[in-house]
């Protein structure tokens, strides 16, 4: 009768560790595994725009809002804003790791609003589910709604959640980064090394 026992408690003590596993397998080994993200506080639900330049200032009035078209919304976007460097984050509500690096780009969105824009791409999502993660987690720019992901495979996307793109004010694709951040520094070095930098 003991061995049931032990193989119960054995059981008990694999399957936190067998969900902890599960829900990673979105991202990869970049970090931000299946921490659940804290609230940004630096992203209100209004942002301002004074003194920014027009494109910029246009698309941060867009803040927090989902835009429908998938690839021909992100092309006209970054047509708009050529001239500026970008970065564009894919993420979608169902992904841990998305979730859990949310909260760096919004911080970075409102530490570099007058020089870089952001955008960031939902996909492969339930439109109601990510409406109520952004009430949640308010981004100071917008989204494009990608479900089908057409928008993401666009810029080359290697099917690893979330990835992030840096495109500079020509409107070339300078880095990708597959894999979640761990921290907002990691962040910030990237948009200084690939964005700022000359």
């Amino acid at each position: 009768m003991a061995k049931p026992r032990l193989s119960r408690r054995l059981l008990s003590a694999l399957l936190p560790l067998a969900a902890a596993l599960a829900l990673a397998a979105c991202g990869d080994d970049a970090g931000g595994g299946g921490d659940e993200p804290r609230r940004s506080d630096r992203a209100p639900a209004t942002v301002s725009t004074n003194g920014l330049p027009k494109p910029l200032a246009a698309n941060r009035a867009q803040a927090n809002q989902i835009i429908d078209g998938s690839t021909e919304a992100l092309e006209a976007k970054l047509a708009e804003l050529k001239g500026h460097p970008v970065v564009v984050n894919q993420w979608g509500s169902w992904c841990p790791p998305c979730r859990a690096e949310f909260p760096f780009f919004a911080e970075s969105a409102e530490a570099h609003a007058k020089e870089v824009a952001f955008i960031g791409v939902d996909i492969q999502d339930d439109r109601g589910a990510a409406e109520e993660f952004l009430e949640e987690f308010p981004l100071p720019y917008p989204s494009i709604y990608d479900r089908d992901a057409d928008a993401v495979a666009s810029l080359g996307w290697g099917q690893v959640s979330p990835t992030t793109w840096f495109i500079d004010e020509r409107g070339e694709i300078v880095h990708q980064r597959p894999g979640a951040y761990p921290d907002r520094e990691a962040l910030e070095a990237d948009i200084q090394r690939f964005l700022l930098s000359g």
